[in-house]
Order: C-alpha cells, then sequence, then structure tokens
C-alpha cells in the first residue's frame, strides 16, 4: 500500500506523506528495505532522484540509502542504466547554485536535509560500488563549494553539513585534473586545506573520546589523501599548520595547547584506535615517510610505537641529539625522546642519594630483573651479576671506612 501511494499516486502531497512513512518504516525495521528492492522500486526511485524538489529529494535519497544496507539492491545497475550518479551530482550542483543565490541570513531546513541525505547516498554508492567511482568525476566540483556553507560552529564543528561533506570526498577519484582543479584552484591553492585544517583543530577540541572516533578520524584521513597530490606549497604548509614548532619543543612534546600537541597526545588514545592508527600516517606522511624525520619532527617517544607496528626500520639515530630552529633563525639541540629543546629542559631540585638509598635501589632492581627473566619473554642478564662476573662489584664489610681525598 505504502508503495502504490508512494510511487503510483497523481498526488504530489499524497506520494510525499507515503514516502515518509515508507522511509520511517525502513529506519525502523531493516526487513522492509529488501521488500522495496523486491518490488523493483530502486529503479523507480533512481529515476524520479531528477527533481527541482528538496523534499523530494530528500525522502528518495534517503529510501535509497537505507536500501544499501542489508539487501541485494543493484547498484551497479542503477549507476549504469538509470544514470543514478548523474542525478546525485546534478543534486548536489543545485545545493551550490541555492547557496550563490540565497540569502546568507536566510536558512532552509529542508534544503539542509536534503543535502545530507544526497552526501550519505554518494558515499555508501561510493563505497559499495568502488568500480563506478569514476561516474562520480564531476561531484568533486560541487562538493568543494560547500564547506563554506555556514560559519563552522565551535561545539559541534563537524556537524553536517561539515561531516557528510568530509565522508563524501573520502571515496572518490582526487586525482584527477578536474578534481585538482578543484581541490587546489590556481587563485587560493590552500582554501580548501586549510578549511580542513580549521574543521580538525575545533573538531579534536570539541569532542569527546566517544565521538573523536568516529566524527574526527575521516577529517584526518581526507588530509591525508589531500596531502598526497597537492602541491608542494600547499604541503608545506600543512607541514607548518600540523607538525609540531619551536613553541611546542619549548615543553616536551604533547603537553601544550596547540593542535600539533592535540595531535600527537590521540596518538597513544587506547580509546580511539583508527584515530590513532589515522594520526600516525598522517604525521608519517607529512615527514615524507623517511623515518629520521618523523623521530626528529614528533619525538621517539611517539614514533616508536608507530615504527615498529608497521614494520619501519628504527633509524640509527633515533638515540642521537639534532637541531631544530628556534624560530629566530637559530639551531638548537633537542631531546631526540621528548622532542623539547635541551636548554629548555627542567630538572627536579632534589639531593643526591645516599649510600642506604643507593644500595635499596639496587637491591629492587636486582629482584626486577631477577622476576623478568623468569617470565622467559626476554633472555636478559642482571647488570648487578654482569658487573660481578667483570670484576666491577666489591661487596664490602659493615666495618669498612672509604678514605676520602
Amino acid at each position: 500500500m505504502l508503495l502504490r501511494y508512494s510511487f503510483q499516486n497523481t498526488s504530489d502531497d499524497i506520494s510525499r506523506a507515503a514516502l515518509r512513512v515508507m522511509a520511517n518504516a525502513m529506519l525502523l525495521k531493516p526487513e522492509t528495505r529488501q521488500m522495496f528492492v523486491d518490488q523493483g522500486y530502486p529503479v523507480t526511485a533512481c529515476d524520479r532522484l531528477k527533481t527541482e524538489n528538496w523534499d523530494d529529494e530528500f525522502l528518495l535519497s534517503r529510501v535509497l540509502f537505507l536500501c544499501t544496507y542489508d539487501t541485494n539492491i543493484d547498484l551497479p545497475l542503477l549507476v549504469e542504466n538509470h544514470e543514478l550518479a548523474e542525478r546525485i551530482v546534478n543534486n548536489l550542483e543545485r545545493h551550490v547554485k541555492f547557496q550563490l543565490t540565497k540569502q546568507k541570513e536566510k536558512v532552509n531546513s529542508m534544503e539542509e536535509m536534503a543535502l545530507g541525505e544526497t552526501l550519505k547516498l554518494l558515499f555508501n554508492v561510493t563505497h559499495f560500488s568502488k568500480s563506478h567511482v569514476s561516474s562520480f568525476a564531476l561531484a568533486v566540483s560541487h562538493i568543494v563549494p560547500l564547506f563554506w556553507k555556514h560559519d563552522i560552529s565551535e561545539s559541534k564543528p563537524l556537524d553536517a553539513p561539515f561531516g557528510p561533506l568530509v565522508n563524501s570526498l573520502l571515496n572518490l577519484d582526487l586525482q584527477t585534473e578536474l578534481s585538482q582543479l578543484a581541490l587546489y584552484p590556481r587563485d587560493e591553492p590552500h582554501k580548501l586545506t586549510s578549511r580542513l585544517v580549521d574543521l580538525l583543530n575545533k573538531g579534536i577540541r570539541a569532542y569527546s573520546d566517544n565521538d573523536l572516533e568516529t566524527v574526527v578520524t575521516p577529517v584526518v584521513s581526507l588530509l591525508g589523501k589531500l596531502y598526497e597530490n597537492a602541491p608542494q606549497s600547499v604541503q608545506q604548509t600543512m607541514r607548518e599548520c600540523l607538525l609540531p614548532t619551536a613553541d611546542d619543543r619549548q615543553g616536551v612534546l604533547g603537553r601544550s595547547d596547540s593542535l600539533s600537541s592535540h595531535l600527537l597526545k590521540n596518538t597513544t588514545n587506547p580509546t580511539c584506535p583508527a584515530l590513532r592508527d589515522a594520526i600516525s600516517h598522517l604525521l608519517f606522511d607529512l615527514s615524507d615517510k623517511d623515518a629520521s624525520k618523523f623521530v626528529e619532527n614528533v619525538g621517539y617517544g611517539f614514533a616508536s610505537g608507530f615504527l615498529f607496528q608497521n614494520n619501519v626500520p628504527i633509524p640509527a639515530s633515533a638515540a642521537a641529539t639534532f637541531n631544530k630552529g628556534d624560530g629566530l633563525g637559530t639551531q638548537k639541540p633537542v631531546n631526540p625522546i621528548t622532542g623539547q629543546f635541551l636548554d629548555m629542559e627542567k630538572f627536579a631540585d632534589a639531593p643526591e642519594m645516599t649510600d642506604e638509598e643507593k644500595e635499596r635501589e639496587a637491591e629492587r632492581l636486582f629482584v626486577l630483573f631477577e622476576r623478568l627473566k623468569k617470565t622467559g619473554i626476554v633472555n636478559i642478564q642482571n647488570p648487578v651479576e654482569m658487573a660481578v662476573q667483570e670484576g666491577r662489584f666489591e661487596e664490602l664489610s659493615d666495618d669498612c671506612v672509604e678514605e676520602l681525598d
């Protein structure tokens, strides 16, 4: 009944009312999605996507989007024979034209919702039908202008439309000449990447661990894809924005409030494995995929885990002090582990250990090494035992008195 009223009714109002009920049913009862497919209505919905009405675009994109889950929908058929890609691209172009002509202070909520559903449908079609990504070549040039559709919110910067816009670019071919012109326009090649860095900077601060994984990870992944094919000037700007600066090196890396520090802190975030991996790969790419540069940029403390997990040989210079610019044109030595300028390191003002404290510490270390040997995990010799064997250890009697110069 709902299908008949949705697609076989001459009244637009009745058709949209039925579509709303059907879309809700398909959301709440997944088994109804296969019924929609079995009746052959994806083709009808796809054909009707050629529309000038925001309500129709929203409802039809939504039911098609829901059909990409838990059904055997034939997406290649819709792309090849029923112009699904052209319909989606044309609808995106209509949103760009609307953005250019509408008064900025007026917001059309239905247009906003329609855009969100179109972007989600685009992402799923390009995800589940990767062989047809080339059919969406024109989409990039329409998606990029929509990043300036709204100002970025401080509290939820990656809410619609920005989150769906980021996701929609992830599966597209960004290396074509047409895509490159849209991503890096000649007059403002840094425009899009700067916008994404701003979204990342606000997003990584605004969301909790529960949301960081799903909301912020796509931004990091997209920046990595853009960096790979960006002009050298854009790559240099991205390195300046995302890698630790001289100001960050005034202290131990990862402890300031800069964007690079927030990125480094999340490379060890146990609750966000995908974000952790995406950030590490991005920072490694920004270091020209060179292990030595990577260690110099982020410090061995942050670099070691990534290098080990990805079977990248640890550079021989990893523990050696190196020099970095201090922002004033002077090269200063840096602690290779923490990434901090050596002359900015602070040491605890504690009294020297007494002989009794040294003896207790030696005994504690002896016990720890013996326990480690018994685990069988590593084959290691106790340093105290080694010192005895080499004759570097002397046990003194209780009444021994040491003569001092």
